[in-house]
């Protein structure tokens, strides 16, 4: 099933929470859970971050076409190493100091974790978080959005992975980068699929019968939470400042697709 489609048929089934009875959400649970890396697989990427250096994109590269579907780390290094001639000699040093240090993670931490593709995965994202806001790379995007406008594509979320990781970091780069993040994303969303984009907020909010008896305040529409192991219950909690950006962060087990408000930024 192509990604686009896949995304639209996650998007839906958690909108229908009765489609899947708990035991087959068990079920496909387990079976997310046991996927892991062949031991071919394991051995060739680690002998390919044996052999690629500190520099430039060769250990990202080591990532590609694996079974665990950790796509995109290649393609974010080469955007963020072919922008950075557009930036001060601090953002550059920022953006080569970050990519180094997720270079180095990756050769010292992938032979120590287990082959299972969520602890893989997990070690991957986190040291995209560490990586990113220990050498500052906010400073150097933040006057270059841009730059980003090849990575910031709603397509690139599916599945998830170091993309989304990267999405997360960019809406807590400022509200002014967050609003240009989510308005991109949901103008995306809307050319692939139009009005089911901004939909999502009104068909996915709580039934009249669900909703509280006793208030004369409505309550906020919230972003609706699904994962690829099937629906969530929707959050209760209200709008925070991060549903400001129009898009709350992103979570890589539960991906967050609420509607954006419209910004004065322009995208790229």
């Amino acid at each position: 099933m192509p990604a686009n489609l896949s995304a639209v048929f996650f998007l839906l089934l958690a909108c229908q929470q009765t489609v899947l009875t708990m035991d087959q959400h068990d079920v496909l649970e387990k079976q997310l859970t046991k996927r892991r890396l062949s031991l071919q697989g394991t051995a060739e990427i680690q002998s390919c971050l044996v052999s690629s250096g500190d520099v430039g994109c060769g250990t990202f590269q080591c990532f590609n076409n694996n079974s665990c579907e950790i796509q995109g780390l290649h393609h974010i290094c080469l955007t963020l190493l072919h922008n950075a001639g557009r930036y001060d000699s601090q953002g550059k040093s920022f953006v080569k100091d970050a990519l180094r240090c997720m270079a180095l993670g990756l050769r010292q931490r992938f032979s120590c974790v287990s082959r299972r593709c969520s602890a893989v995965k997990e070690m991957v994202f986190s040291l995209q978080r560490d990586c990113y806001s220990k050498h500052q790379l906010c400073l150097a995007l933040r006057d270059h959005m841009d730059t980003m406008g090849n990575l910031v594509q709603f397509h690139l979320m599916f599945p998830s992975g170091p993309y989304v990781e990267l999405m997360n970091f960019l809406l807590k780069c400022g509200d002014e980068v967050g609003l240009w993040v989510g308005q991109r994303l949901r103008g995306q969303c809307m050319q692939h699929w139009g009005a089911l984009c901004s939909s999502f907020g009104s068909t996915c909010s709580l039934s009249q019968s669900d909703a509280p008896q006793h208030t004369t305040t409505p309550p906020p529409t919230v972003p609706l939470a699904f994962t690829t192991q099937g629906p969530l219950q929707q959050p209760t909690r209200a709008a925070g400042p991060e549903d400001r950006t129009g898009f709350s962060q992103i979570d890589n087990a539960t991906e967050s697709l609420p509607v954006s408000k419209k910004s004065n930024v322009t995208a790229s």
